[in-house]
């Protein structure tokens, strides 16, 4: 089935070196990554454009960039809604939350959660962050080189290897700056390849219009759905409301976003950085979910699944490729530059993250323990450096266990992302949002908030999502791709969604199966947000546990406004200034009673 010549190799054996090349010439110039601070936050000298595309890059994988095509393929337009919560959460996540971590300038957005409750709820949301990060590294590194093996003939080996050993490459050469400037590299790359399919398609269609129509035609612009039912799988609630609790958890307090955010020189750049990135998010978003509508028009009377030339979803936009653009010399390979593009992104920035969170969280108070004093800024590069090059390792190697373990596992650990990021965000929005919120109050809400978010994410069997028709009469050949596919539909496994074999009747399926996927990181954020203010209030009633973390005085007066979102701090200030006014006045007032 390969079509992948010669040309197409030149472009991406090219394209892998100039990233490669990008991490070589920021080791060399400007501080060449002597200190920590250049090497993970990138001097905080970067311009708000690069680091806006760099957001984009980190939350648009290769899954995503597959899964989001094949999803308006196979149930429509429906998720377009999704771009609405970004523009209503980007003014959160720029105005709560980020001015809270940019007072701070910390490495490790965790070390809030230290300041602002104490060192156990410090170590339990940094350990839930780097358990789904290393774990969806390999699975960012293992799909897109597993569907391209199977259409295009690219040895599986050989992509991991290629994507692995590059962003490992750069990240740990280049540091922060070499992921930011290759994100934006890799970014123009993933338009490329999504525009390469919707051109294509659009010269064979005769236009862009003709491709519309048909999906019009097929039920595939369907934009209506206002069900308030929580078991339809997308409706513009749960779409909005889901997609609110996601994009805050991402680009809100996890550490892959906020530490880009950090890498700029004020808090004004990271906002507008934050705002940049919206549009370039949704164009891309929009782009893939039309490049879906470009697959179905040139695939309407032969769906490849159903004709059985792939074996699973995943391989279609790959197969489209090796199917159209084979007349023009390097398009393919442009194509697949893009998806590599997407996975390179997602885990240099993982690697990145990572790498400053195991320094910050683990290595320097572990330090600090055994030699009694602090590791100084020069003197924890090179450790930077080889934890991030153990990190590329470890996701290498992940990438290569994964096949062997089956599908089962594939959707264990996408659903660990989906499932952390709710009670996570929750635990940052007592922290900022709130004065009476306590360690242990906080950390029963986040036991209690990922154990019912692991249970319903990881519980089953449920429902298969209903796919809208699809046509098989117009095939005239049984081919079958040379690899099979491990994996289920890779859409419904990035959103913890699996069709299971022998399924039960409808009927049978508990009631909290049937949810909508978009609604399982809501319910663990607010279980989480209730159980944490609940427990820390009843604690404290008790005189079980305080929230003297708060105040930076031992007589507990003196709160530490910086703790808090922007108007909960102004309204602390304020609040003390007419106290202390009060205080002043009665004094005063004594006094003159008295000289009275």
């Amino acid at each position: 089935m390969s079509n992948f010549d010669a040309w197409d190799y030149a472009v991406l054996i090219t394209i892998l070196i100039i990233s490669a090349m990008i991490g070589i010439y920021y080791r060399l110039s400007g501080g060449k990554q002597r200190t920590t601070k250049e090497y993970l936050m990138a001097d905080q000298s970067m311009s708000a454009l690069p680091v806006s595309f760099s957001l984009m890059a980190s939350f648009m994988s290769a899954v995503t960039l597959l899964g989001v095509s094949n999803e308006s393929y196979v149930y429509g337009c429906m998720f377009a809604v999704i771009n609405i919560s970004y523009v209503i959460s980007t003014p959160i996540a720029a105005y709560l939350f980020l001015p809270v971590f940019y007072r701070m300038r910390t490495t490790s957005v965790y070390e809030y959660l230290e300041r602002r409750f104490g060192h156990s709820m410090r170590m339990a949301a940094s350990v839930a962050y780097s358990i789904q990060m290393i774990l969806y590294m390999g699975i960012v590194l293992y799909a897109p080189a597993l569907a391209l093996e199977a259409v295009t003939g690219i040895s599986k080996v050989a992509a991991i290897l290629a994507i692995g050993v590059v962003c490992t490459f750069y990240s740990t050469v280049g540091g922060m700056k070499a992921v930011l400037i290759t994100d934006v590299f890799q970014s123009i790359l993933m338009f490329a390849a999504i525009y390469a399919v919707i051109i294509v398609s659009a010269i064979k269609a005769g236009g862009l219009k003709e491709i519309w129509s048909v999906a019009a035609e097929n039920e595939r612009l369907n934009f209506d759905d206002f069900s308030v039912d929580p078991t339809v799988r997308h409706t513009w609630w749960s779409l909005i409301i889901g997609g609110m609790v996601t994009y805050l958890s991402l680009y809100g307090v996890n550490q892959t976003q906020v530490q880009r955010l950090l890498s700029v020189k004020d808090l004004k750049s990271a906002q507008t950085a934050l705002w940049w990135n919206l549009p370039i998010l949704c164009c891309l978003s929009f782009s893939t979910l039309f490049s879906g509508l470009a697959l179905y028009y040139y695939y309407l009377k032969c769906d490849p699944l159903l004709g059985g030339r792939i074996k699973s979803r995943d391989q279609l936009m790959p197969l489209f490729a090796v199917d159209t653009m084979g007349e023009y010399p390097g398009l393919c390979g442009l194509f697949v530059s893009g998806i590599f593009s997407a996975s390179l992104s997602t885990v240099s920035s993982s690697v990145s993250s990572l790498s400053a969170v195991t320094l910050e969280d683990y290595l320097k108070p572990l330090y600090k323990k055994i030699f009694n004093k602090t590791m100084t800024d020069s003197s924890t590069t090179l450790p930077s450096k080889i934890i991030a090059c153990i990190y590329g390792v470890v996701c290498i190697a992940l990438a290569f266990s994964v096949g062997s373990m089956g599908s089962g596992v594939l959707q264990a650990s996408l659903t660990i992302f989906g499932v952390v990021g709710g009670p996570l965000l929750a635990v940052f929005t007592l922290g900022v949002g709130t004065t009476k919120a306590n360690q242990r109050g906080v950390l029963i809400g986040l036991l209690l908030g990922l154990m019912f978010s692991f249970w319903i994410g990881f519980g089953g069997p449920k429902p298969p999502p209903k796919p809208l028709p699809l046509a098989n009469e117009g095939c005239n050949s049984t081919l079958v791709a040379p690899s099979l596919s491990l994996m289920q539909e890779m859409f419904n496994e990035t959103l913890a969604a699996t069709t299971p074999v022998n399924s039960p009747a409808e009927q049978e399926y508990f009631w909290l199966y049937r949810l909508s996927y978009l609604w399982f990181s809501v319910l663990g954020f607010i279980i989480t947000l209730t159980v944490g203010y609940a427990s820390s209030w009843l604690l404290e009633h008790f005189q079980l546990a305080d929230n003297s973390q708060i105040y930076l005085d031992t007589s507990l007066k003196q709160i530490d406004y910086d703790l808090f979102a922007p108007p909960l701090s102004r309204r602390l200030r304020e609040r003390d200034a007419n106290d202390e006014l009060s205080k002043l006045n009665y004094c005063e007032n004594t006094m003159v009673m008295v000289l009275g």
